[in-house]
């Protein structure tokens, strides 16, 4: 099992997060560990005292005013767990549930929470061997994230489920299979609920699954351009200007087009090949917007009460850690920009279908007329797009449900779990324009140009469908091609392609 070293909380940043949605485990250095006890100390002695201390020796939201007798408060952390798992499936899949536990973790190392160093050591053990728990995909209504976090987390209080080796849930008790949870002290169970470490963690993934996207329909996008001799005009660097971010872009269709070495079919290119540049720059940017977001919340305080220390002196404060809304405005920006560019890329793929433009014939057929070509690909890449649209807006339409007391919601879940289905839908109009350029450079081998690296990798795909440019189940053929895309097209090492405004951020 692959390891990550974590001597500083800021050691568990994204890319560590993702090895650990892949499967690897944090091991957290001694001198780390003594910190997170020292804060833990200072947080049971401060709660000796008679102040009140929110959802610690209170109730939670309308029921603040109640104060908590010495046994209430014993059971609260569990209490608080078991009365807010209201949710149920879809799940989570393994990957999401591992980086939902890895956030939990990184946010905890700050001190915040002032939890205990054993229920740290349980979050790794978690990752250690596997353990992933049962948390809902959607139905979360609250201003933070109390539903899915207290599924997540319920295994803690004595109930709860996780999933088995096929991701179905199960009764907590038969996964954990003999290994024991440590037993929530006061003050953690208020800890698990709060912050946005689910909002985080789809942020997460999301956004490297968009950026291996991005990385490559540029390939893909300069297969097309080579495939129908369209002027490389709209590419040239100066056309950048002060964009540093297009300028990327351009810098990278470049490569991938290579020596110009004929003359442009026509004089000018349909606007959704014109266009490539600023729609993927404009994508880059919603991504870095993304990766920034996802920064500010590993590194934020996200708890409440959170101990906190001021000119004053260290003490419980109630933030707003729990707000997600700059997570699903970030996430919004994403998905708009994807379908924009999904909308952009069938539009290409209906001009390459079109013999007026591309001199191939019609469809891309082996015999337009008695066979049909790709004309229904391209019908079910519109179909795609159509069932993720309108694009709305989710954080806004805020709901009272804590009966007076008052929430407000950013539904960064929700923005989270639409930007995936976003995905998918952008990820298969990639992959019918992969089988466009894949069926046009079958029916013209003498158009098969570009750099070697292109070459490879538009050869690559000529060996996982069958052979032949014949009418066939061309769904099938797009089953493969998704499933392609998703382990790293041209090959399983990722896009290799970012796009940062700045040099600061180059190979995040």
């Amino acid at each position: 099992m692959t390891t990550v070293a974590v001597a500083r909380p800021e050691d568990l940043g994204p890319a560590e997060l993702l090895a650990c949605a892949g499967g690897a485990a944090p091991v957290l250095a001694p001198p780390l560990v003594e910190a997170v006890g020292r804060r833990r100390r200072e947080v049971l002695d401060a709660l000796l005292g008679d102040h009140p201390v929110y959802g610690v020796t209170t109730g939670m939201g309308a029921l603040t005013g109640v104060r908590l007798d010495a046994a209430a408060q014993a059971e609260q952390s569990r209490r608080l767990l078991v009365g807010r798992a209201v949710g149920g499936p879809p799940w989570l899949d393994r990957a999401e549930a591992r980086a939902v536990v890895g956030c939990r973790l990184r946010t905890f190392l700050s001190g915040d929470a002032g939890v205990s160093p054993e229920l740290c050591a349980w979050l790794v053990t978690l990752l250690e061997d596997d353990v992933v728990p049962a948390v809902p995909r959607s139905g979360s209504g609250a201003a933070g994230e109390i539903i899915p976090l207290a599924h997540a987390w319920g295994h803690l209080a004595g109930g709860g489920r996780l999933l088995d080796g096929r991701g179905h849930a199960r009764p907590a008790a038969e996964v954990l299979a003999g290994r024991t949870p440590p037993a929530l002290g006061a003050k953690e169970g208020v800890a698990l609920l709060q912050g946005v470490p689910v909002a985080t963690a789809l942020a997460l993934l999301r956004a490297a699954e968009a950026d291996r996207l991005l990385g490559q329909w540029v390939r893909v996008a300069a297969a097309e351009i080579l495939l129908v001799g369209a002027t490389r005009d709209p590419y040239l660097a100066a056309a950048a200007r002060a964009d540093e971010v297009l300028g990327s872009v351009l810098d990278r269709l470049r490569e991938m087009l290579g020596e110009e070495t004929q003359p442009p079919l026509h004089l000018q290119a349909p606007v959704s090949f014109r266009v490539i540049g600023p729609v993927l720059a404009q994508l880059a940017r919603s991504l870095q917007a993304l990766r920034d977001a996802v920064d500010r919340a590993l590194a934020g305080v996200t708890d409440s009460p959170a101990w906190l220390e001021d000119d004053a002196g260290a003490r419980f404060v109630g933030t707003a850690g729990f707000h997600g809304l700059e997570l699903a405005a970030a996430c919004d920006g994403v998905r708009f920009a994807l379908l924009h560019a999904a909308e952009v890329g069938a539009a290409r793929l209906h001009r390459l279908l079109d013999p007026a433009f591309t001199g191939l014939p019609a469809q891309l057929s082996a015999d337009p007329g008695p066979q049909a070509g790709l004309v229904a690909v391209h019908k079910a890449a519109v179909g795609s797009l159509h069932a993720v649209s309108p694009a709305t807006f989710t954080a806004v339409g805020t709901r009272e449900t804590s009966r007076g007391q008052e929430d407000v919601q950013s539904y960064a879940l929700t923005a989270a779990e639409r930007l995936r289905t976003t995905l998918g839908a952008a990820r298969r109009v990639v992959a019918s324009e992969l089988l466009a350029v894949h069926q046009g450079r079958l029916l013209a081998p003498q158009r098969q140009r570009g750099p070697a690296a292109l070459r490879e990798a538009l050869d690559l795909v000529a060996t996982v469908l069958p052979e032949g440019v014949e009418d066939r189940a061309w769904g099938e053929d797009l089953e493969v091609l998704d499933g392609l895309l998703v382990v790293g097209w041209p090959g399983s090492e990722g896009s290799g392609t970012t796009f940062p405004p700045s040099g600061d951020s180059r190979g995040r």
